[in-house]
């Protein structure tokens, strides 16, 4: 009796797909929340390089070599194109969540060297650096996967170059 369900294979089948089922739909969600992850990690990157750039592109009166500021509104249109994709922030946020305050907006000067053209007779270049850590949503959230603390990090530096 016995040898007649060793050499009987019908439905090895189905109870090898049943078996591996569970590690394949694991493997599918989490390769599909990975994604989601570097590609939230990509926009947030894109982000803070545009609103870099942005700053970067404004008026040398804007900033303060000698005290490292920058305006106020060179720092709140530049906190709003990061986020928003728009000077006035009217626009749709890049990820649902982020908020101006998670954004970093500051200044340094390099006074390292010699310098001419524009920046002759300043005390230093001016670089603006954006910074932005917006927390991460995950897509099964709903599910019970737990993603608190865990952050989308980016930084992006540029010289101010004037208009």
């Amino acid at each position: 009796m016995i040898k007649c369900f060793i050499k009987n294979e019908k439905g090895a089948a189905a109870a090898e797909m049943a078996l591996v089922t569970p590690l394949l739909m694991i493997l599918m969600f989490g390769s599909f929340e990975l994604g989601k992850y570097f590609w939230d990690n990509h926009i947030v990157a894109k982000a803070v390089r545009d609103g870099a750039r942005f700053a970067s592109r404004q008026s040398f009166d804007n900033y303060n070599c000698t005290g490292t500021t920058v305006s106020d509104t060179v720092r709140d249109n530049t906190r709003n194109l990061t986020r928003t994709n728009t000077i006035d922030g009217t626009g749709t946020v890049r990820l649902s969540g982020w908020t101006n305050a998670m954004i970093t907006v500051s200044l340094r000067c390099d006074t390292s060297g010699t310098y001419a053209a524009f920046y002759s007779g300043m005390a230093g270049v001016p670089i603006v650096s954006v910074s932005a850590t917006v927390p991460y949503s995950s897509l099964f959230g709903s599910l019970g996967i737990d993603t608190v603390g865990l952050n989308l990090i980016a930084n992006s530096e540029a010289p101010v170059m004037g208009i």
